[in-house]
């Protein structure tokens, strides 16, 4: 069976956000923190070939973001404080502190933005046996906005406790879950009636996203 995850098909905006190990409510708080300047900000595009029954960014043609070391902070900041960053920027909505998923799935309903605050891993975007996959090592203060139909999975936990908060665009839809597998086929034609982002979820206006 696969293992608990904090994707239900509760209503949006009705469930209070919570880390799913202690239980403790998140932030809605608003407070900017400071960013590394856009010119000096270690960002990759990439974009990530069909696999099988996985579109990755085949269909809208928007790429994977790679954010590394966005924040211009002594220490990552909390999970906390990037909720409240969030909130701030109001691109995107944080809805849970979890790691990712362990098997390979994407999502048609909602382009997802997840900033770790915790730990460090090994991470695949694109799914196992994808020629084009993007398999990265990312850690506390990095960041990645996955485009719907992107496949992502953790591979591998490389300090233990790895934990992101995960957000989606206001407004989207609940996510949703597809595998790869026969019978989502009209789930992933949803994919193309994505609305992309005209803000960046860290930078607002001027912000990557929003120029991809």
């Amino acid at each position: 069976p696969a293992p608990a995850y904090p994707y239900t098909h509760a209503a949006r905006g009705t469930e209070p956000l919570t880390d799913m190990q202690t239980g403790n409510t998140a932030t809605t708080k608003k407070a900017l923190l400071p960013l590394v300047p856009l010119a000096s900000l270690n960002l990759s595009r990439h974009q990530i070939p069909a696999h099988a029954l996985i579109p990755n960014t085949s269909i809208q043609q928007k790429p994977l973001l790679v954010y590394r070391g966005a924040f211009a902070t002594p220490s990552p900041p909390s999970a906390p404080e990037i909720e409240a960053h969030l909130n701030a920027v109001g691109v995107c909505k944080p809805m849970w502190r979890w790691p990712m998923y362990p098997d390979d799935h994407f999502h048609t309903t909602a382009h997802e933005f997840v900033v770790i605050w915790r730990g460090r891993a090994r991470l695949n975007f694109g799914g196992e046996g994808c020629v084009g996959a993007v398999v990265v090592e990312l850690s506390a203060g990095d960041a990645v906005l996955i485009p719907g139909g992107v496949s992502h999975r953790l591979v591998q936990d490389l300090e233990g406790g790895f934990e992101m908060v995960g957000s989606y665009m206001v407004g989207s839809e609940h996510w949703d879950m597809c595998y790869g597998k026969a019978g989502e086929e009209e789930h992933v034609l949803n994919i193309k009636h994505l609305t992309w982002f005209d803000r960046d979820p860290l930078y607002g206006d001027g912000g990557p996203a929003a120029t991809s």
